[in-house]
């Protein structure tokens, strides 16, 4: 996938590091030999034919924000715990907690559709560089660069999904030094099999997140179903299990310390091509006021709903993913700090900048960092206000929903073509199904509260960053009672009238009255200037990030694998512990002794009884229940398959360990480190605690175990 000129040095590298989240394209043009000396058993062909579009490689799937694999001839999906939590909370009541007590299907009629969970299964990959290139005008300003740009992937991605249920993509890599087409096959039909009981998915809680030593049990599996001619289809009755070309096979034996692994999946978004400027924008504004914003809702959430069962289920899922966020921005900020990230970005881009003065050929990538420079300058001056109006959709779902009610009217006036992604035909039902499936997520007294504190923060503003339709409408009287009115002249938060204002004109929704839907069109017009001079900043790095990373590239002399972009990716490691400070060695695997030793009775550490009854006597304190591997892995690798040199499945990752949180912006193979859940864990918590004997014929067919 990435340029030949740039990974035909591999050839000449055979101590390359394990570092890098490389393409399937880019696996097959590194050294054979020096992949065999990491570990893999396998010719690198196997892992991906570009081709027929197969290989082992097909058996990882997108699940929307996580990874997840094909690990039967049946269907069956193996990922994470919280990638699946969804399901849970959408099937979860006070009276049938399966949140808590957690699920599995004895039989395949009783497994639970989702509406929102799709799979999406890699095709094929298509260097659509120059196509893209050439859709840009000479001599047009950076809007009208961002404009013809969209316009052409959206051209490829219509042509390419006239196929029945293809989803497809252009992807950027390096900020534009590549686009690819990512072609894949949707299959909409996915219901939940089996989900340990939170207590096992989420031992050790938020004490534990982003920690090692770990102890989780962060797996589950669902199925993929299909019509009955093996094509996809929506949710019927009468759709049979899906069959896919490959599935990992199950390594029963799992890994020891040492052991060759790989990750596979689709990491979203890493920041190693980002400018030093543009880091510390990450480091002094983004995640300290993610850390602020997000820990005042955390609060918030877990304090309403202390004493309503109703109202923990309906934050619960919302409440999981804040966590999960505002610990990473935690860890960002550490990890920078520690590491001394952005002052070795600095002396390594000066570098660069000094070599490319000796050679005219890279004069341009000189030009192009000193204007990212002052686009980060340009960007800070109104860094704040475009903040809050950039996380609406994080805090109160009664404005979030109108301000995408509002926004999907406005775009579907626009010829389908010149629509923002989200609000485009073929994106509409997928719009429609969220908006349905979020009424589980409503709890109105910590809406109001979530709501009340975004609009205190925008009231705080300084004088030249107000949000005028902010000021408008809390021009008199407190916070609170305007909140009050707003939610009481709405239909915003009733599921119905949502969906029936997603098909409405901006005239229709205006003649509603409705008093929500008001402030989101007062909100809107300022929504729009951003966009249009975010589309402008876009049109310009488009512009330069491609000459300035090319001569990054160039001055590296060996193969770099391009920033994560949630493409399907590959990274190399070995099962390792690290020593997280001095004095201090971790042991790269724990065991189902820790968890018992961990048990308090309290959350988070209060392991089920029939757990504790299972285990109990010591028979099974070596069962492994975690592992570390040095893996290059980042958000969106959650449920990632790890998979042994031969292909098989050992693990599952779901994180990584605090000291490696700012890994997003570098690479160090000292503290490098992926937490994965040992498949050995979900075996014997299938077989010795659940009793699942059909599913585990499934996982491990007579003859295979």
């Amino acid at each position: 996938m990435f340029r030949k000129s740039v990974l035909a040095f591999a050839l000449a590298l055979p101590l390359l590091a394990v570092d890098g989240k490389w393409t399937p394209q880019q696996v097959l043009q590194l050294d054979p030999a020096w992949l065999k000396k990491l570990g893999l058993e396998l010719p690198p062909e196997k892992l991906w034919n570009p081709q027929t579009g197969t290989g082992l490689l097909a058996a990882t799937v997108n699940i929307g924000g996580c990874s997840a694999s094909f690990i039967s001839e049946t269907g069956l999906v193996a990922t994470n715990h919280h990638c699946l939590f969804g399901i849970l909370q959408e099937h979860a009541t006070p009276q049938n907690d399966i949140i808590t007590n957690g699920f599995l299907a004895r039989s395949k009629g009783q497994e639970l559709p989702s509406k929102t969970v799709r799979i999406a299964i890699p095709h094929r990959f298509t260097d659509v560089t120059r196509e893209v290139e050439a859709a840009v005008p000479a001599g047009v300003d950076d809007l009208a660069r961002q404009k013809a740009i969209d316009a052409k992937q959206k051209q490829i991605v219509a042509k390419c999904e006239e196929r029945a249920f293809a989803r497809c993509r252009v992807a950027a890599f390096d900020g534009g030094v590549q686009y690819v087409l990512v072609d894949t096959t949707e299959l909409p039909d996915v219901r939940l099999v089996y989900a340990p009981p939170r207590a096992v998915g989420e031992y050790g809680g938020e004490i534990d997140n982003w920690m090692w030593p770990r102890h989780t049990g962060d797996f589950s599996i669902a199925r993929a179903y299909v019509a009955p001619d093996g094509s996809p289809a929506a949710y019927s009755k009468d759709n049979v299990p899906y069959k896919p070309a490959f599935h990992l096979p199950i390594a029963r034996d799992g890994v020891k310390p040492g052991d060759f692994v790989m990750v596979l999946g689709y990491p979203g978004v890493t920041f190693r091509s980002l400018t030093a400027a543009e880091m510390a924008e990450r480091r002094e504004l983004f995640y300290p006021r993610r850390v602020d914003l997000y820990g005042e809702y955390i609060r918030t959430m877990e304090e309403m709903t202390k004493s309503s069962p109703e109202g923990t289920i309906a934050v619960a899922s919302n409440l999981k993913g804040l966590h999960n966020r505002y610990k990473n921005a935690q860890g960002q900020i550490a990890g920078l700090d520690r590491g001394c990230i952005l002052e070795k970005q600095r002396a390594a881009e000066e570098e660069v900048a000094q070599w490319a003065k000796m050679r005219p050929e890279f004069a341009g990538a000189l030009a192009a960092r000193d204007e990212l420079l002052r686009l980060v300058g340009e960007q800070r001056r109104t860094w704040e206000r475009d903040h809050l109006l950039t996380e609406i959709a994080a805090g109160a779902a009664g404005l979030s929903h109108a301000a995408t009610v509002v926004r999907s009217a406005y775009e579907r006036q626009k010829p389908n073509a010149d629509r923002e992604l989200v609000y485009m035909d073929r994106q509409l039902p997928r719009l429609k199904d969220r908006l349905d499936r979020e009424q589980k997520n409503y709890y109105i007294p910590v809406d109001k509260a979530l709501f009340a504190a975004w609009v205190r923060r925008a009231l705080a503003l300084p004088a030249d960053q107000r949000i005028a339709a902010v000021d408008a409408a809390f021009v008199q009287g407190g916070v609170p009672a305007r909140i009050e009115a707003l939610y009481a002249a709405t239909k915003v938060t009733d599921r119905e009238e949502r969906l029936q204002m997603l098909a409405e004109t901006p005239e229709q929704l205006r003649a509603r009255k409705d008093a929500m839907l008001d402030f989101a069109f007062g909100l809107e017009t300022e929504r729009q200037e951003l966009k249009a001079r975010q589309d402008r900043q876009d049109g310009a790095s488009a512009r330069l990030r491609p000459q300035w990373r090319k001569a990054v590239l160039a001055h590296a002399g060996k193969p770099v694998a391009p920033d994560a972009n949630s493409t399907l990716r590959v990274t190399f490691a070995h099962v390792k512990g690290y020593v997280p400070r001095d004095g201090v060695f971790y042991t790269p695997q724990t065991t189902l002794k820790g968890v018992l030793e961990k048990h308090t009775g309290e959350e988070a550490f209060n392991a089920p009884q029939v757990l504790r009854d299972v285990a109990a006597g010591g028979r099974y304190d070596n069962l492994p229940v975690n592992f570390l591997s040095d893996a290059d892995t980042t958000g969106g690798n959650s449920g990632s398959p790890t998979v042994n040199g031969r292909g098989e499945l050992v693990g599952l990752n779901f994180d990584r360990v605090w000291e490696n949180v700012a890994n997003d912006f570098g690479y160090n193979p000292e503290i490098a480190r992926n937490v994965n859940v040992d498949v050995r864990y979900l075996l014997w918590m299938l077989e010795n605690v659940s009793g699942a004997k059909e599913l585990l014929g499934e996982l491990m067919p007579a003859g295979k175990k």
